[in-house]
């Protein structure tokens, strides 16, 4: 598909609606319980019907699956769970024919135990790859080094008795940490992206991009005087000689190089901290990310006062001329309609879509899908396994993605209710009409009568941006039924 044909715009994802895959969840194709490239294939339909604008994609390299994909044994290869490189041409062609971009989760922190850049770096001291990972010795006293501690619970460092020295991983200890002091390191990366953007993806979301560099001297993590018993224990320390470096800045400043070299093409992020921090993922006298991921919409309380002050905290924070992100919904995150209720995540959803900015929408929210109870044996998220009695489970929120329900929503008709009020001068008439379909299961609750929504106003973010009506009850419309 030509660029013109796409919207040649270098700065498209100003105006776009992103939806969120987690392919393992979507669509199966072959009966073996798994979603997979040729399922989405089957669905674009359905996505078009949508008015999404792009696809972002959770990992589907050839990976071991022990979190989710996020352990990758080789980065340039579809696992074949899900299809082929072949198949993933074919759903670039399509999805561009069909005026939507594709976003892949790019990974650059850690590989899994069994990708053959570790598998050398782990056999000795003196290979080529020794130290394309962190390594250290071990403490005086033959334990770990320092008192790092990994996400999924216990000791960040893990023994390799063939170096002598332990490695360290911020995740599972089945995911080494690559080492971004390196320039191999560096450059092999890059090699990956454009692997992929040679392919024609049109951008990466960049995973855990706070935590590419850790203190080189390794000192100890302080305890985090506030964090009580309800607190995971990874939690109970304060990271700031393993998360948010300010070396780690840097490193997204070479992504993003990479990321310029192409036209139009799209870098955002999992950042780390509170609101506060959010700006400098944006960049300085060098360039970031486009779009650093805020959850503020998702991990505010649901009142109107709380909505307006992390929403002005949140547009204060960010640098004058950055573009806005919102989120409410990821495979990492509870699912919204589960936490504040189906009329409230209607309303929010349309609060998302009125809001300047970048809207991300996680596959099933626009059902008002919510999490599903998983049996204790049929877990399979570590943190659960790991860290458990602190509600971390994320496999709720990433189960199966029912077909069937996606293809009643396809057959039912647009919302005429639900209209974006994002910036006009921006925003084609038509542009509005499939936005206002991407939040299609708020038809519902939207009534152009507006008797159907309690009066009261908000004012939203600075006295430059518009007020806006805001409902301080839910609607009286029921919700749409998702099921068969």
């Amino acid at each position: 598909m030509s660029a013109t044909a796409r919207g040649d715009e270098q700065e498209w994802w100003r105006h776009a609606v992103i939806y969120e895959i987690a392919l393992i969840s979507f669509q199966d194709s072959n009966g073996d319980g798994k979603g997979d490239l040729p399922g989405l294939i089957s669905r674009l339909d359905y996505l078009k019907w949508l008015g999404v604008d792009a696809v972002w994609l959770t990992p589907i390299y050839k990976s071991p699956f022990r979190d989710l994909g996020y352990d990758i044994s080789d980065y340039c290869c579809v696992d074949s769970i899900f299809g082929s490189l072949q198949d993933f041409d074919e759903l670039v062609s399509k999805l561009h024919k069909s005026g939507i971009r594709l976003i892949l989760d790019l990974v650059p922190n850690h590989t899994a135990n069994d990708h053959p850049w570790f598998v050398e770096s782990s056999a000795s001291r003196d290979n080529p790859k020794a130290d394309w990972y962190i390594w250290a010795d071990a403490a005086e006293n033959g334990g770990p080094p320092n008192n790092w501690r990994s996400r999924f619970g216990g000791t960040a460092w893990e023994w390799c008795e063939a170096r002598r020295q332990y490695y360290y991983h911020s995740f599972l200890f089945e995911q080494p940490d690559l080492n971004w002091r390196n320039p191999q390191v560096r450059a092999a990366i890059a090699d990956v992206m454009r692997f992929w953007l040679d392919r024609g993806v049109d951008g990466f979301r960049l995973d855990a991009s706070a935590v590419l560099i850790k203190d080189d001297l390794l000192r100890d993590n302080p305890p985090d005087p506030q964090a009580g018993e309800d607190k995971p224990p990874p939690q109970r320390y304060t990271p700031v000689f393993t998360d948010d470096r300010p070396e780690a800045m840097h490193c997204i400043e070479l992504i993003r190089r990479v990321i310029d070299e192409y036209h139009g093409r799209l870098l955002c992020g999992e950042v780390q901290g509170k609101t506060d921090r959010i700006g400098h993922f944006y960049g300085n006298d060098k360039p970031r990310l486009h779009l650093p991921l805020n959850f503020a919409l998702l991990d505010s309380a649901w009142d109107a006062i709380s909505l307006q002050a992390n929403i002005d905290a949140y547009l204060s924070a960010i640098p004058a001329g950055a573009w806005p992100v919102w989120v409410i919904g990821g495979h990492d995150k509870q699912r919204i309609a589960s936490k504040i209720g189906q009329d409230p995540a209607r309303v929010l959803a349309m609060l998302l879509l009125t809001l300047k900015g970048t809207p991300f929408f996680y596959m099933g929210d626009e059902l008002g899908q919510e999490r599903v109870h998983i049996p204790s044996d049929r877990v399979q998220d570590p943190f659960e396994k790991l860290v458990k009695g602190y509600d971390l489970c994320r496999d709720p929120q990433g189960r199966r993605y029912a077909g069937t329900a996606a293809t009643r929503a396809a057959s039912r008709p647009a919302s005429r209710g639900c209209r974006s009020t994002k910036d006009a001068s921006e925003m084609s008439n038509t542009r509005r009409e499939r936005i206002a379909r991407s939040c299609g299961f708020i038809a519902g609750c939207l009534r152009s009568d507006a008797s159907m929504i309690a009066s009261g106003k908000a004012s939203i973010g600075r006295s430059a941006r518009a007020t806006m009506s805001f409902p301080t009850r839910g609607c009286s419309a029921k919700p749409r039924s998702s099921s068969p």
